[in-house]
């Protein structure tokens, strides 16, 4: 479940990990309170799978963040994670509204 809200949140600008999981938190009023070890995790693995990039910034003289971006790959693969929830949540409305 963390990848596809890590790629929505970083689709829409490059970002750090910090504010990844405050958006998460912010949006999902409060259920989905990742902590940062969840979030790395995850960025690795995404960075792998070639889905995002990371590059450095300097933030202060002394202080550097790892910034994410959306590769092509990682373009794609939200569009149809996005097409697959929208999907299952008609489908279980269906079911919940009978």
């Amino acid at each position: 479940v963390v990848e596809p809200l890590l790629l929505l949140v970083i689709s829409e600008l490059p970002t750090y990990g910090y504010h990844i999981a405050k958006e998460l938190d912010k949006r999902s009023r409060g259920y989905f309170k990742f902590g940062g070890s969840t979030i790395y995790s995850a960025l690795r693995r995404l960075e792998r799978e070639g889905l995002v990039l990371s590059t450095w910034q300097q933030v202060t003289q002394k202080q550097k963040r790892r910034c994410y971006e959306l590769t092509e790959k990682g373009h794609q693969i939200l569009a149809e994670e996005l097409s697959e929830w929208q999907q299952f949540y008609n489908a279980t409305s269906k079911v919940v509204s009978y």
